[in-house]
């Protein structure tokens, strides 16, 4: 899921390893092609803008080596007023509530679980968050949330290579296992309506104090700046657009940019394209089944990425918690 300065030579990674790459390491800024699909992640404001949503995916970044980077991802959204339905009724909702378009949760809470393997570098993140809705006006809220995180970084020494003979930063670490585990806290609004959404996150306030083990990454934390929006709009009563970005800076990594437009067809089936400013290229296909959602995207590399020869494939899965209706005849897109 990490785009860093690390080739891949035959079944082992074999980098050039210094003090500053090991630093780098203890942050960097995670990608997905489906980025649109996964808002809460960035910006725990978004937590329950769908209602209550079950989420996964798969990510394999560089296939073909061992030890290239995976990911995988799985979260939970509840809304509180779902919760209420179930202890009441023991059903998420009745006919009668079904609704066209989730209006996105009052109360929200969020679970999310992120496994990353990179080489010698493992990271683990769980992420507790909490969104609430205020109503500004009739089509527009102001959404506001909160995460608290816990961060684990693993290396295995065993799996590192270097290219210099006399890196004596490597000679150091070598052959030794080291964890670090770390606390942090993310913030974030967001102003919604029906067919946008345009927010500010901050990520990692704490910027990595809070933390214990092994200090193996030097330090490596920054506060991240996170600016997410998206429109979606029907062109006719069976097709419309959907336009996504997110853009994302910190001190230490710099900035990084993605937009990615979709084409919706009768609320069922998308397909789009998209663009990683100087990493990489991504298309993404998807179709749905019910109140689940099934997607693909692909990925090639780009710019800095290019080096790399090999592709990105990520495989997701949605599912609606609370009964939505996704008319194929009306002139709304419902999908992000």
């Amino acid at each position: 899921m990490n785009y860093r300065n690390i080739s891949i030579k035959g079944v082992l990674l074999a980098a050039s390893l210094s003090l500053g790459l090991l630093s780098a390491e203890a942050q960097t800024l995670k990608q997905t092609g489906n980025f649109s699909l996964f808002q809460q992640y960035f910006n725990p404001g978004l937590t329950g803008y769908e209602g209550s949503m079950g989420k996964l995916f798969y990510r394999n970044q560089w296939g073909g080596f061992e030890g290239a980077p995976e990911t995988i991802f799985a979260s939970i959204e509840l809304d509180m007023a779902d919760l209420g339905r179930w202890k009441s009724q023991g059903t998420v909702v009745t006919e009668e509530e079904i609704n066209y378009v989730a209006p996105g949760a009052k109360n929200a809470f969020g679970l999310l679980v992120f496994h990353d393997t990179d080489g010698p570098f493992t990271e683990t993140q769980i992420h507790l968050s909490y969104g609430s809705r205020v109503q500004l006006t009739a089509k527009t809220q102001l959404r506001l949330g909160a995460a608290l995180t816990f961060n684990q970084h693993r290396m295995d020494g065993s799996k590192m290579r270097y290219m210099h003979d006399q890196d004596q930063i490597i000679d150091s670490w070598f052959g030794r296992f080291a964890a670090q585990n770390r606390m942090d806290f993310n913030a974030g609004l967001m102003l919604t309506s029906d067919d946008y959404y345009f927010g500010y996150a901050l990520q990692d306030l704490a910027k990595g104090r809070i933390n214990g083990g092994d200090d193996f990454m030097n330090e490596g934390f920054a506060m991240q700046h996170v600016i997410q929006g998206g429109y979606r709009r029907a062109l006719t009563d069976q097709f419309g657009m959907v336009f996504n970005g997110i853009y994302r800076y910190d001190d230490r990594l710099g900035k990084n940019a993605e937009g990615q437009i979709k084409g919706v067809f009768m609320n069922t089936a998308w397909l789009g394209a998209g663009y990683r400013w100087d990493l990489a290229y991504t298309m993404t296909v998807g179709f749905r089944v019910g109140q689940m959602r099934l997607g693909y995207s692909y990925e090639i590399p780009s710019g800095d990425a290019r080096q790399i020869s090999s592709s990105t494939n990520e495989f997701v899965a949605t599912m609606n918690l609370n009964k939505v209706r996704y008319p194929k005849y009306l002139k709304k897109v419902l999908m992000w």
